[in-house]
């Protein structure tokens, strides 16, 4: 990889790291504390939550019509969500050990935590639910996906995409025969020990 995407990588991480430390200031902002991934709140500050809590009826009654007729249509994704999520799941279950990948912790992309906010109505908390389901399912699915594309085709795209995966900045560059495999064998070894997934255990 050309040292300037190195860079690029490099500070992209070191934002990252940024961003973990600025999430952490907010915890203390807002009087919470994440014990063994669990939320705590202290008892004064869910107290003052309830204070901006939406009731039932307002919440309802207050709704556009069209939100009312469209929601039947976001739910029914719940039906091909669960079948992806499942049958991905049994995908890296299967494949990933006989590549021998490290496996997607799914947990790390799946998260439920927002039920713990008081501020929220039993609606917005089913709400929340969902959305963390379904887009928690899409980032497992990508990460699921992106390793098995830096191990089987590793190989950057002529075009520019929207996104990339973490894994994109070391694949092989269009049309470069010569490297390819070399840079083939490097990407299944780093798809191989990465050591940011853990085995899936939930």
């Amino acid at each position: 990889m050309p040292n300037h995407i190195r860079n690029i990588v490099e500070r992209i991480n070191q934002l990252q790291d940024e961003l973990e430390v600025a999430l952490g200031e907010k915890a203390e902002q807002f009087s919470y504390s994440i014990e063994n991934r669990r939320i705590k709140f202290k008892s004064d500050t869910v107290k003052w939550q309830k204070q901006f809590k939406l009731g039932l009826p307002k919440y309802i009654f207050g709704a556009p019509i069209l939100h009312v007729i469209s929601a039947p249509v976001i739910y029914s994704l719940v039906i091909p969500f669960v079948l992806i999520d499942i049958w991905v799941s049994l995908y890296q279950a299967i494949c990933f050990p006989i590549y021998g990948v490290k496996k997607v912790r799914r947990r790390d992309y799946i998260v439920f935590d927002r039920h713990h906010l008081a501020y929220l109505n039993i609606i917005e908390k089913m709400n929340c639910a969902y959305c963390s389901y379904g887009n928690g399912l899409l980032a497992y699915c990508l990460e699921v996906g992106s390793k098995t594309e830096a191990y089987w085709c590793p190989i950057k795209h002529a075009n520019k995409t929207r996104t990339h995966n973490k894994w994109y900045g070391e694949f092989s560059e269009y049309g470069d025969a010569e490297n390819y495999q070399a840079d083939r064998k490097r990407n299944i070894e780093a798809v191989s020990q990465d050591k940011n997934s853990q085995d899936p255990v939930g």
